[in-house]
């Protein structure tokens, strides 16, 4: 097995010492280009995407070998040029482009695609004008639709579809809108349906209109949405002007109701516990704070905080046989994180990350610190991740307690084996449908997402082939 090396001329390591460069394609196209390839695919020295890495191939191990050197290979120690956040960003940009020049392929014959255990095809069981978010079942089978432009829809398990009068007011400000929608599980017990939304009440941040993510519930009773309740509604010195990164999804567990807030594009306020965004939040289902919420007690803290230190958590889940909270959390650049959360712990966003920012800088030079969480598995590079769910079920019985998480940049549904609070295995299932925002389960045990591909906006079923 060959060493890889980041192999540069004297010159080339001379000039890196005075330069500053912008993004790490900078770093790359002016320092390794010349000898490994533009595309990475080597040259006059190896190839960096073709998995045979001596010194490890983590984006740890990678930013060692690049920042100690072997200068009997020629190669300096860059520990003396670049600052460890480049060092850091340089070696994720490997492992990303590795991950794009090497994609996974679902096996497809004509309309069918076979997984290890299933093949299926995919079925349009609705259509819709907008995009979709969220997606939930009652318990008949008929399910209730969020899009992010404002509409709450009722489809039936027949196939049709009405659209729910006098929903709330909502704030359609970038990514900000109709979020989440969550059928409380002792349905039809407790009529209560909750929905999260971006929402500006009038506060201002800067001259300009800001708003956070509020959580309500309500009942539908003939098509109409009835009896809300505020559940969480931030204070407006909280309310943030920026359209990036409201969240949000929803679980209830044990009469608790938990839900996620994004970090808005502030990455810093995801460190601060007082606070609102980069959080995840524990109220009581009708919106009292619990007096054993981790923070209660903590000076200047917002007590609805559960944990801290997220980035965009789009995705949240409740283990069928554990009952532990699973989150998905959308990355920048790589560092799509798969989480389990627990009280008072801190995720590390952005102190520690495996991702870099959109356009080439470094974030971090740090991938682990002491008292800040590790995810149980992350992606470099980034699929994009959204909603995800538990599957139970008997159609597809041998994936029983298998999360399936949808993406949506990559155009994925994926299928995660965890074992022991730990994600042992990783399967593609569907494939470039479109941008997979949710997943869910229905009480039969049927597979549904919401796929949204160019200005088409459906739910697709997973329908076993025998």
């Amino acid at each position: 097995m060959k060493l890889k090396l980041i192999a540069l001329t004297v010159a080339a390591f001379s000039a890196a010492c005075t330069a500053k460069p912008t993004s790490v394609e900078d770093v790359y196209a002016e320092n390794c280009a010349s000898c490994h390839g533009k595309q990475l695919q080597g040259g006059m020295g190896p190839s960096l995407i073709d998995d045979e890495w001596k010194g490890g191939s983590s984006a740890t191990d990678i930013a060692k070998s690049i920042s100690d050197g072997n200068p009997q290979m020629g190669m300096p120690a860059w520990k003396h040029a670049l600052s460890d956040e480049l060092i850091q960003g340089l070696a994720i940009y490997i492992q990303e482009q590795k991950g794009n020049q090497q994609p996974q392929q679902v096996t497809q014959k004509g309309e069918v695609l076979q997984s290890q255990d299933y093949a299926y095809s995919l079925k349009t069981v609705g259509e819709f004008d907008e995009e979709i978010w969220g997606l939930s079942f009652l318990p008949n089978g008929d399910s209730l639709i969020t899009e992010k432009a404002g509409d709450v829809w009722l489809l039936k398990s027949t196939g049709e579809k009405y659209k729910i009068a006098d929903t709330p007011k909502i704030w359609l400000n970038g990514q900000g809108g109709l979020l989440d929608v969550l059928v409380h599980p002792e349905y039809p017990k407790k009529l209560w349906i909750y929905l999260t939304f971006a929402e500006n009440t009038g506060a201002k941040q800067d001259g300009k209109n800001a708003g956070m993510t509020t959580l309500v519930r309500g009942q539908i009773i003939n098509n109409k949405w009835v009896n809300q309740q505020v559940i969480y509604r931030a204070p407006h010195d909280l309310h943030i002007a920026s359209g990036a990164h409201f969240g949000s999804r929803i679980v209830i567990r044990d009469g608790y109701v938990y839900f996620s807030i994004g970090d808005r594009g502030r990455m810093h306020m995801a460190q601060d516990l007082s606070k609102a965004n980069g959080k995840i939040h524990r109220l009581t289902e009708d919106g009292k704070i619990p007096s054993d919420n981790p923070f209660i007690n903590t000076k200047d803290a917002l007590q609805t905080i559960w944990s801290y230190g997220h980035r965009n958590p789009q995705g949240l889940a409740l283990h069928p046989v554990t009952n532990e909270i699973w989150e998905s959390e959308h990355g920048p650049r790589g560092g799509d994180e798969i989480n389990l959360i627990e009280p008072s712990l801190n995720y590390g966003w952005p102190v520690i990350t495996y991702g870099i920012n959109y356009n080439g800088q470094p974030i971090s030079d740090k991938t682990h610190q002491e008292g800040m969480q590790q995810p149980k598995h992350y992606y470099v590079p980034s699929i994009a991740t959204a909603g995800m769910e538990f599957y139970r079920g008997k159609t597809f019985a041998k994936w029983q307690n298998n999360l399936l998480l949808a993406s949506l940049a990559k155009q994925e549904l994926r299928r995660l084996v965890v074992k022991d609070q730990q994600v042992i295995s990783d399967e593609l299932l569907v494939k470039d449908q479109g941008r997979i925002r949710d997943v869910a389960v229905s009480p039969a045990g049927e597979i549904f997402i919401a796929v949204r591909e160019g200005s088409d906006n459906k739910v697709l079923q997973l329908v076993k082939v025998d």
